[in-house]
């Protein structure tokens, strides 16, 4: 269904914004995801913030690597710039589009999966170098398309929908993006649309290395043992002369705290989530400072989320290799080879 696009006709009377577009107008194709999944959260906060921030379409570009969550560029900004990398090799390939053309919005979608095992070290190097972008990590804790074996992200302790016990220590991507230089770090749940929208409007205006980690609960996987409704307890009691899936529609998990609170979320399968909305008094221009508070809400079992961190004088990768405010690909012949002199100049300067 992923080839069906949404009907062209709509609602005359939809709110415009300064350019003229309904939010319909940046919306995608149909989405395939299970019914309640968060991603889909994910994408109409995008839709959303695209659409408040009155960018045109064609000015942005959609990357993503492979999973559940490189799937929804598929369902936003039908109308934009969009490239489906190999597996982790999406920032790499937004880095080379960035150098290329520094007049389009870059917008990164990867999930825990894409990003955090495989994609490790090229999200690692593109956080590093400062490129300019807002990189999304949808993160749910398990491998979707592949019926939810533990991603990277996992909570050490934390139990598949099969009762297996996960005894390794969980990368936690926020931390990670502080560490390497990330100069706007935030945190969000899919189900807070209220603090997630603005947060990634901030991270598409911020100039340099943006990074949103997005909590979005997987509703596949959430089935137990023992339960006789379960897919694999009627496998077993079943002769089929076929293989075939139903994924039942959840209704999708919302939150609403206000700054400085803390609320626990009950997910589809009865665990809870507990998460804590920075206070208004929050500095989050001290990087030390907000690792510090990371990890000593982590030991208390809570997940932080608000902008946790951003550097105002932030520079980007552009910057720092000093190049031409003009496009790389927009440049001349003339600009490109200029001649032996000039490289005869540059060679020296390497002596």
């Amino acid at each position: 269904m992923t080839y069906i696009a949404k009907p062209r006709f709509h609602h005359p009377s939809l709110i415009e914004n300064k350019l003229g577009f309904t939010r319909r107008d940046y919306e995608g194709k149909v989405s395939t995801l299970c019914a309640g999944c968060g991603h889909d959260s994910i994408s109409a906060a995008i839709v959303q913030a695209c659409f408040e921030l009155d960018i045109e379409p064609h000015r942005l570009a959609k990357l993503s690597g492979i999973g559940c969550s490189s799937k929804t560029p598929d369902y936003f900004l039908g109308a934009s710039h969009g490239f489906n990398t190999v597996h982790g090799r999406m920032p790499s390939v937004l880095t080379g589009a960035n150098l290329a053309n520094r007049d389009l919005i870059y917008l990164g979608v990867s999930g825990d999966g894409d990003s955090a095992s495989i994609g490790l070290g090229q999200f690692a190097h593109s956080i590093r170098r400062g490129v300019s972008m807002a990189y999304i990590v949808e993160n749910n804790g398990v491998y979707g398309l592949t019926k939810g074996q533990f991603s990277a992200t996992a909570d050490k302790n934390s139990k598949s929908k099969k009762g297996v016990v996960n005894h390794d220590s969980a990368i936690d991507m926020v931390s990670l993006a502080l560490q390497l230089g990330a100069t706007f770090v935030g945190r969000s749940f899919s189900g807070d649309k209220a603090q997630l929208v603005p947060l990634i409007k901030a991270a598409i205006r911020h100039k340099g290395a943006a990074f949103i980690d997005c909590i979005s609960p997987c509703i596949a996987f959430n089935n137990h043992a023992g339960s006789t409704k379960s897919f694999d307890w009627v496998r077993e009691h079943n002769e089929a002369v076929n293989h075939l899936d139903f994924m039942v529609g959840r209704a999708p998990i919302t939150a609403q705290y206000a700054p400085g609170e803390t609320v626990s979320v009950e997910q589809h399968d009865g665990t809870v989530l507990t998460l804590r909305k920075v206070a208004a008094d929050y500095d989050p221009t001290d990087r030390a400072k907000a690792m510090g508070f990371l990890m000593e809400r982590q030991a208390a079992g809570e997940v932080v989320t608000g902008l946790l961190y951003i550097d105002p004088e932030a520079e980007d990768l552009h910057d720092a290799l000093d190049t031409v405010a003009t496009p790389l690909n927009q440049l001349g012949g003339g600009d490109l080879t200029p001649g032996s002199a000039a490289l005869a100049k540059i060679n020296a300067a390497l002596r």
